[in-house]
């Protein structure tokens, strides 16, 4: 599916890599082809509100970390290397969905038996990686201590209480193929919210484990992550270990409950009063690579509410931001060096009835084939508990998985 789609300009393939059904509707979901296509980068939620009102079809497609310049009245004073636009959304001319081992495909022009004969007989993707190019931090790791330590000092003085900091490694010269290196990438770390992204020469290979936000009928539902432990694969016992160590971590159930509290406010804006809940807080759920905590807040949504009147209310996401959430959105512009593009922002689908379900775009190695820039990113959150020697181990964590995919241990 993934070889077939990826010969279109424009594509957008979301894999749950079979984690369980209350992950997903669908195994796989595939827009592919645009028969019409939304972009903007300024004025956006306004033409955005017009143009999903008036669609009664499925729409793939993104939201870039700017979107926070309409949503909160920021602004960016960093270029965008991968040139993503703010947001675009696509209505695909062909749809593919794969749910308990059988292929649904929809064409708008095409047969569709001739399209399944298509896909069985496109060649798998090759998996190895021929990357060329020479990664480099975009800060070295005493700047990054540096910006860390400055970082809390004004959480010390009560700016704020939690800062998301990330920092962005990058080549400018770099050359692979992305079918080659998404599915290396989601073979070392296969996760539930993947996915291919494909816009022109801009590409987003995804390996997130993290949800944004999804709607379903008059329920809306967010699953931020915060807290990261290493696994130890080789050994259950050790394991479980780091997994318990991960659930009473003070330093990391604070993080949690921090971006929690900033979920149920923004779900508020948006839900009828009092249905704001949280379901689950403090879950522990083991990926390839890492443990994550895992909390699960839910409400029911006020009559009339339209899409863009929730990403309004609750975009950018908490967990890739702070408290409070415009400060620190201005603090992040301050210390990162990068404009993060579609780094912490979300991709996904609306389906023909309204509902959505977009991801929270991390793990994530982003490439322009026309200019040759390469990007991923790695960051956390810094609170009070924060030693940023250890924060920057655990950047390193979280970007180990496209280290191993763009830079091989025998180069």
């Amino acid at each position: 599916m993934l070889n077939w789609a990826n010969r279109f300009n424009i594509c957008a393939f979301l894999d749950n890599h079979q984690y369980s059904s209350g992950y997903h509707s669908a195994e796989c979901l595939a827009g592919v082809g645009a028969v019409e296509v939304f972009s903007a980068d300024t004025d956006i939620l306004p033409r955005l509100s017009d143009f999903t009102r008036l669609q009664n079809d499925w729409l793939f497609g993104h939201l870039g970390y700017d979107l926070k310049n309409e949503t909160e009245q920021l602004h960016s004073t960093h270029a965008d290397a991968i040139q993503f636009p703010v947001v675009s959304f696509f209505r695909p001319q062909t749809l593919l969905r794969l749910q308990n081992g059988t292929l649904m495909i929809a064409s708008l022009d095409n047969d569709p038996g001739e399209l399944f004969r298509q896909i069985t007989e496109q060649p798998s993707p090759v998996t190895s990686v021929n990357h060329t190019g020479t990664i480099q931090p975009r800060i070295s790791k005493a700047q990054y201590l540096d910006r860390v330590q400055r970082l809390l000092q004004h959480i010390h003085r009560g700016d704020c209480y939690e800062i998301n900091f990330c920092q962005e490694f990058f080549s400018d010269q770099a050359q692979i193929d992305p079918l080659q290196a998404y599915t290396q990438l989601t073979a070392i770390s296969p996760n539930p919210f993947s996915c291919f992204y494909r816009s022109g020469e801009r590409y987003l290979l995804c390996a997130s484990p993290e949800r944004f936000i999804r709607k379903e009928g008059n329920r809306i539902l967010s699953q931020p992550i915060k807290g990261t432990f290493r696994r130890d694969t080789t050994d259950p016992g050790k394991d479980a270990v780091l997994r318990d160590q991960l659930l009473q971590s003070e330093k990391d159930r604070s993080e949690n409950v921090m971006v929690v509290d900033i979920v149920r406010n923004d779900l508020s804006r948006v839900c009828t009063e009092g249905s704001v809940q949280v379901e689950e807080l403090f879950g522990i759920y083991s990926f390839p690579q890492v443990h994550q905590m895992i909390s699960t807040i839910t409400g029911e949504l006020k009559a009339g509410t339209g899409f863009t009147d929730i990403i309004k209310a609750c975009f950018p996401m908490g967990s890739m931001t702070g408290a409070p959430k415009k400060r620190v959105m201005e603090l992040i512009d301050q210390y990162e060096s990068s404009n993060r593009g579609l780094y912490s922002g979300a991709v996904g689908y609306i389906s023909p009835e309204k509902d959505f379900d977009f991801n929270v775009v991390i793990r994530s190695v982003f490439y322009n084939a026309a200019t040759h820039y390469l990007s991923y990113w790695a960051g956390g959150g810094i609170t009070a508990y924060s030693d940023p020697e250890k924060e920057y181990e655990e950047c390193l964590l979280k970007a180990e998985a496209i280290r191993k995919v763009l830079i091989p241990e025998n180069t």
